[in-house]
């Protein structure tokens, strides 16, 4: 979404921190939503992220297909601004689910967390995204690790330290639900961003409860994995 006749990026900036302050107030909890400032020149990015901070955001968000050399234009800005800057993977797979040629998505990964973005898609291992599992974790492991041995089961080839390279939080999205929350933690384990988009908006009794039952759920299965519980094969159960 960059902004559209149907759908321009300052009303949308307006009613989305609106959405966010009414139920930031009652659990006294810090809330956020992905503004995206995504737009044709640096200038009115530069622009969008103003406006986003002024209306009290605390994260922004680019598209991948911005360009390296933008990707690090607008890291530099929320570092500078203390945003948080998640990044869309969105245009990647034109060039990363090739398998004659194109980059692999684990050295866009690798590039990312270079950049200094802070949020990055990575993919999931259930939903509508749903990607091979180990492939997948070797994503992860590169965004959090300090240190990536060789794993050539997860995709990773060789040793490599990142020394005091910031780390990056993957962020698992894409036809998610609070049904799946057992396996999500057995794969992807807890440094990550569960992020349910149609999972929260699709529940029965409305948005509320949606997200309601994606914090039940969480909770629940990490104090049922705490206690020594099989959360895989037990999850639905729990």
């Amino acid at each position: 979404i960059n902004s559209q006749p149907f759908m321009h990026w300052r009303e949308r900036f307006l009613y989305c921190m609106e959405a966010v302050t009414r139920p930031q107030a009652e659990p006294g909890e810090m809330k956020g939503t992905y503004l995206n400032v995504t737009a044709g020149t640096m200038e009115e990015m530069y622009d969008r992220a103003e406006s986003a901070k002024e209306l009290g955001s605390v994260i922004i968000m680019i598209d991948l297909v911005i360009g390296y050399t933008a990707i690090q234009s607008m890291a530099k800005w929320a570092r500078d601004n203390d945003m948080i800057l998640h990044l869309h993977r969105a245009g990647h797979s034109t060039y990363t689910r090739q398998k004659t040629h194109g980059v692999s998505f684990r050295v866009i990964t690798k590039w990312m967390r270079q950049a200094g973005v802070d949020h990055i898609h990575a993919g999931t291992v259930v939903g509508k995204l749903e990607g091979d599992p180990a492939t997948t974790k070797g994503y992860y492991d590169i965004c959090r690790e300090e240190f990536n041995p060789m794993q050539l089961e997860n995709g990773i080839f060789f040793d490599q330290h990142w020394a005091s390279l910031n780390k990056l939080m993957p962020v698992a999205s894409g036809g998610i639900h609070a049904g799946q929350m057992h396996q999500l933690l057995d794969l992807l384990g807890e440094d990550v961003v569960l992020q349910f988009g149609g999972g929260t908006i699709g529940h029965p009794m409305g948005i509320a409860a949606g997200a309601t039952a994606n914090r039940v759920a969480l909770e629940a299965m990490v104090f049922a994995r705490n206690e020594g519980r099989d959360i895989l094969n037990e999850g639905p159960d729990i």
